[in-house]
Order: C-alpha cells, then sequence, then structure tokens
C-alpha cells in the first residue's frame, strides 16, 4: 500500500472511529413508578419529567439514549459501577453523594411532604406518634424519617422501593403516612380525594442528574441542560408534567454551577 493509500485508510478508520463515539449510546438508569418524573403509561411506554430531559440531551449530543428502571437505591450502585452512564430518579444533590458520584447542575427544587389518609385524623408530623410511617429507601425521607424517629416517636417505619405502594398501604390502612418528595406526591394524588398532604418538611433540596465520577460526558451533559433552560425548552416541561411554570428563581430555569465539594 502507498503513502497516499495509508492516509486514506487512515482518515477513513479515524472518521469510522468518530461516527461510532457520536453513536455511543448513553445508558440511563431510571428510578421505578416515581410519577410524574418517570413512570410507565397503561402501555408500559416510559415516560416522565426528567426522561423528557434526557431524550433531549440525548439529540443535543448526537446520542441515542436507553433506559434501564430499577428500585431508587440501585441507581447509586449502577452509577459508580458506570453499568449506567447516567441516573435518573429525583436525586437529591447532597455532599455525601458527591463523594461518591457527580452530578450536572441542580434542575428542580423540592421538600419533603408528609401524606397520610383524608380520614385518619393526622394533621401533623406529630400525630405520627405511635404510627407506621413509610419511606422510600435510600432517600432523604428516609434519612429525615431515621433523624426523627425518637423526637416524633414512630411505632416502626417501614421501607419501600417506589412511591406506589405506601400509598396503596395507606388506602387500605396499612400504614399511616409517608414521607417523600412533595412535587411526586402531590402530583399523585391530585385526583384521589382518599389522601391529603398535611405536613411540609422544609429541605431545600435541589434535583440533578447523576454520573460517575469524572465522567467523560458530564460537561456536555451539564452544557445540554444549560441549553434546555436558557431556550425555555426545560420550563415548558415544567410546566406539561406538574401543571404550571416554574418559578422564576428556581434551579429549573435558572443556569447555576455544577456542584462540587
Amino acid at each position: 500500500m502507498n503513502a497516499k493509500s495509508l492516509v486514506t485508510a487512515a482518515l477513513l478508520i479515524a472518521g469510522s472511529s468518530l461516527a461510532a463515539q457520536a453513536a455511543d449510546t448513553i445508558n440511563v438508569a431510571t428510578n421505578i413508578a416515581n410519577v410524574p418524573f418517570e413512570f410507565q403509561d397503561g402501555s408500559g411506554t416510559l415516560m416522565g419529567f426528567e426522561v423528557d430531559i434526557m431524550r433531549l440531551v440525548g439529540e443535543k449530543l448526537g446520542k441515542p439514549v436507553e433506559f434501564q428502571e430499577m428500585p431508587f437505591q440501585s441507581l447509586f450502585a449502577a452509577v459508580q459501577s458506570t453499568r449506567s452512564d447516567v441516573a435518573i430518579g429525583s436525586i437529591t444533590i447532597t455532599p455525601t453523594r458527591m463523594e461518591q458520584v457527580a452530578f450536572t447542575q441542580p434542575m428542580f427544587d423540592a421538600d419533603q411532604c408528609l401524606t397520610v389518609g383524608a380520614k385518619s385524623g393526622i394533621e401533623g408530623v406529630e400525630g405520627m406518634e405511635g404510627k407506621t410511617l413509610a419511606v422510600i429507601t435510600g432517600t432523604t425521607g428516609e434519612i429525615w424519617a431515621s433523624e426523627s424517629e425518637g423526637k416524633l416517636k414512630f411505632a416502626s417505619i417501614s421501607r419501600y422501593d417506589g412511591n406506589q405502594d405506601p400509598m396503596m398501604d395507606i388506602a387500605t390502612g396499612r400504614i399511616d403516612g409517608f414521607v417523600h418528595d412533595c412535587p411526586i406526591d402531590a402530583y399523585y394524588i391530585k385526583d384521589k380525594p382518599q389522601f391529603k398532604i398535611v405536613a411540609t418538611i422544609p429541605t431545600n433540596e435541589q434535583f440533578g442528574l447523576m454520573l460517575p465520577k469524572n465522567s467523560p460526558i458530564l460537561e456536555g451533559v451539564n452544557k445540554a441542560i444549560t441549553e434546555l433552560k436558557e431556550s425555555g425548552e426545560m420550563a415548558k416541561l415544567h410546566e406539561k408534567w406538574f401543571g404550571m411554570a416554574p418559578a422564576e428563581d428556581s434551579s429549573t430555569v435558572k443556569v447555576l454551577p455544577m456542584p462540587g465539594l
């Protein structure tokens, strides 16, 4: 093979390599039954606020996106092992978590709420004394419940993998209350008068997309989030899934720095 042919072959190989790299799939670990952030509709189609965000991020990066559903607590192992490139699941950014994983800039603000049966007679967190409280394993709600158990004297804490089962157990009387992300539970109960939210627990949480430490796509994913905010697409998704525009000073519309230790 002459020198010209060698150069041509090298360029073809390099071009093929770049094309393959551009087409690399973004593997996304996603929480199960986390309405309206990620969930399946009646036909089994995955949808939700963060699902839409990831699909738009994939479009901006020119990469296909594949989702794998799993319980919330499994998201961390999936990312830390790099089996997944990104994880979504209304994941709160915390310093402890940032020791093991990386996050994009925040894109949603939230607190925790206590949801109970509408006829339970429980009117606040103090009303949970001697009652059974539900949380989702590995969440901020579980951390709050464990820290508050001695003071509020719960009868017990029941741990779940998703938010639908504890709601069903409230309806059947198996548990008395559920501490979880306010926007998720407010969305879930909006057409279910058998439930009510009786307390907001200020935790000032912010959610972001979670990636492995030193992820090669972190900067690109974060830039895509910035573009979604600046174009107004993020605000439109918020209105689509939560029925209202985001607050003007919220992390859903403000471009913010990536969090760091």
